[in-house]
């Protein structure tokens, strides 16, 4: 497998390529004919993008009977390409379809697996307020506070640990242009508030929206009040 910085970019400075990789950013499992309409090109184009991209393992391929499902591969690929996004800007919304999307996004989605947006951002800044985080570089420790804080909430922080990835890290996030919180723990809490029906996935999209549950959780557990 050949992996280097030029051969990432050449793949994802393709905007047909670009706008597929932005549809799996939502880390579900994808048929090629679902992300050839996202691209608007041909199934064939995007099999040959796909091929491509899972060539060198930024994406895997699933086969069930005559079906192919693909997803990003990792959640790190998926960091990183949400942190270009950050350098490159949203694209021009030419639609009301699409500023209404874009509102969206902008609001609460998925960055692979774990929760983005203004909402995910929120969460982060009330986690560090309270001193249940503390900020070091890209890194995000946990203090006494928030363990206690975190296992209340229902998080197995031990077995999160063990998770062959990392624990608690920055992502940069795209739209708000502010870190919010990625890494094992990342992928826990937002498990977790998915669990609780804090939110709720957006069909054919990564962008999520927060429930009335979710709403008084997030005032009561962050202090945070969102619309």
């Amino acid at each position: 497998m050949n992996r280097n910085v030029s051969s990432i970019a050449s793949l994802i400075s393709d905007p047909s390529r670009a706008a597929i990789l932005l549809h799996l950013l939502d880390g579900r499992c994808h048929p090629a004919g679902d992300l050839a309409a996202a691209a608007g090109i041909t199934p064939q184009t995007a099999s040959f993008h796909l091929a491509k991209m899972a060539e060198i393992g930024m994406v895997t391929v699933e086969k069930h009977g005559r079906h192919r499902y693909y997803r990003i591969a990792q959640a790190s690929d998926a960091e990183m390409i949400e942190q270009l996004l950050s350098f490159a800007g949203p694209a021009p919304v030419v639609s009301l379809r699409q500023s209404d999307q874009m509102k969206k996004l902008r609001h609460a989605r998925m960055c692979y697996d774990h929760l983005a947006g203004e909402a995910a951002v929120r969460i982060a800044e009330s986690l560090q307020r309270a001193g249940h985080l503390q900020k070091d570089g890209l890194q995000l420790h946990v203090t006494a506070s928030g363990e206690r804080f975190f296992a209340d909430f229902g998080l197995d922080l031990p077995q999160l640990r063990k998770k062959r990835r990392a624990f608690s890290r920055c992502c940069l996030d795209w739209t708000e242009r502010e870190h919010h919180l990625a890494g094992a723990l990342g992928q826990g809490l937002t498990e977790r508030m998915f669990a609780m029906d804090w939110f709720r996935r957006e069909e054919q999209s990564r962008a999520v929206r927060i429930t009335q549950e979710g709403r008084q959780g997030m005032a009561e557990r962050f202090g945070i009040r969102l619309d």
